[in-house]
Order: C-alpha cells, then sequence, then structure tokens
C-alpha cells in the first residue's frame, strides 16, 4: 500500500477524534459548566483548523516536492466544511432553538454572525464542487471557485476575531497563520512571474541563428 494512502487513512481516523470527543463528552457529562459555548468553541476551533491545514498543503508540496501530498487537501478541506456544519448546527439547535426570525435578525444585525454565515456559505459552495464531476463540469472555472477557500479562511478568522471582543490571543495567531499562508501565495506568485522571462530568454539564446 503507498504511504499516501496509509497517511489518508490515519488523518481521516485523526480528524474524527475532536468530533467522537465531543459525543463522548456529551454522553459522559463533561462538556464543562457551559456545554453550548464548549461545543461553539471546539467546532469554530477545529473549522479554521482544517482551513489552515488544508492551505498549507501546497506551500509543503512546492518546499518539499511531494507532490502526492496535494491528494489530501479535499479531505482536510471537507473536514473543515463538516466542522463548519456542526458549529452552524449547534448555533440554529442549542443556541437559537430553531427560532427563524431570530436567526435572520442575528445575521443582519450581528457582524459577526454576518461573517460567520457568509463563510459558511462559501465552504458550502466548496464543499458541493469538491467532486470529480463538478471539476469536469467546472472546467477552468473550477479552479477560480475554490480559490475562494483563501476567502473563507479570511472571513472564519474575523468572526473569531469579533466573537471573543476581549481576549483575542488566538484569533491573532490564526490571523498570522493565515498571514503567512498568503505571504507564502503571493511570494510564490511573483517568484514564478519573475522566473518566467528568464527562463524564455535562456531558450531564446539557445536557438541557433
Amino acid at each position: 500500500m503507498k504511504p499516501i494512502v496509509l497517511l489518508r487513512r490515519a488523518i481521516f481516523v485523526l480528524a474524527l477524534v475532536p468530533a467522537a470527543l465531543l459525543v463522548y463528552d456529551a454522553f459522559t457529562g463533561q462538556l464543562t459548566a457551559n456545554p453550548v459555548d464548549y461545543i461553539t468553541d471546539q467546532t469554530g476551533d477545529w473549522t479554521i483548523a482544517f482551513l489552515m491545514i488544508s492551505l498549507g498543503v501546497t506551500p509543503l508540496r512546492r518546499l518539499t516536492g511531494w507532490n502526492e501530498i496535494i491528494k489530501l487537501r479535499r479531505m482536510l478541506g471537507l473536514f473543515a466544511f463538516f466542522y463548519a456544519s456542526l458549529h452552524l448546527l449547534t448555533w440554529i439547535v442549542l443556541v437559537s432553538f430553531f427560532d427563524v426570525p431570530t436567526m435572520l435578525e442575528d445575521i443582519s444585525m450581528r457582524p459577526f454572525i454576518t461573517i460567520g454565515m457568509a463563510t459558511f456559505l462559501i465552504l458550502l459552495a466548496l464543499a458541493v464542487t469538491s467532486n470529480r464531476a463538478a471539476i469536469r463540469r467546472l472546467g477552468r472555472r473550477w479552479q477560480q471557485l475554490h480559490r475562494l477557500v483563501y476567502l473563507a479562511a479570511v472571513g472564519a478568522v474575523i468572526h473569531f476575531w469579533w466573537l471573543v471582543k476581549a481576549d483575542i490571543t488566538l484569533p491573532r495567531r490564526w490571523a498570522v497563520t493565515l498571514a503567512v499562508l498568503l505571504g507564502f501565495r503571493v511570494w510564490w506568485m511573483l517568484r514564478t512571474r519573475l522566473a518566467a522571462p528568464v527562463s524564455a530568454s535562456r531558450s531564446v539564446r539557445k536557438v541557433p541563428s
């Protein structure tokens, strides 16, 4: 069995551990004194974590030359959507109690919820189009669409930052992590563009006159 297959299976199991622990804590009464806030925090944290990990796959591939690691990116992105869905369901079921008018008012009046909902919709669009059929159907537009994952990551960090209000230590750390990932993308893009004319000029010199 290929190492990448073993790694994918191991990551799949490990990625389910946070959700499994939440279920275990719920059945054993260990969800702290404020279980709703605890579930909300845990699912939100893991959403951002998997978003950052998925965004880190491409830089790691480019720096190491290990191209097979790109096969993990879709799974990691789907786990980000999975935990985002749990995060949203916690708000719908345990915070709002399915009160649609109240939820709509919160979305329109509370900025951190507004941007959180917008971020979820982006992740939903990415999850729905993550299959091979969508890749074939959308063609080049698929890649353009899935670049929105960076926007989703920005939205997730802002949502977290505006939510906590006081202690911004964790959202600041995620913001720094995202800044590094975005900075790498910009650096690589500039590096590629600057290298292209050099390669072209070398090719021209090799052509016999």
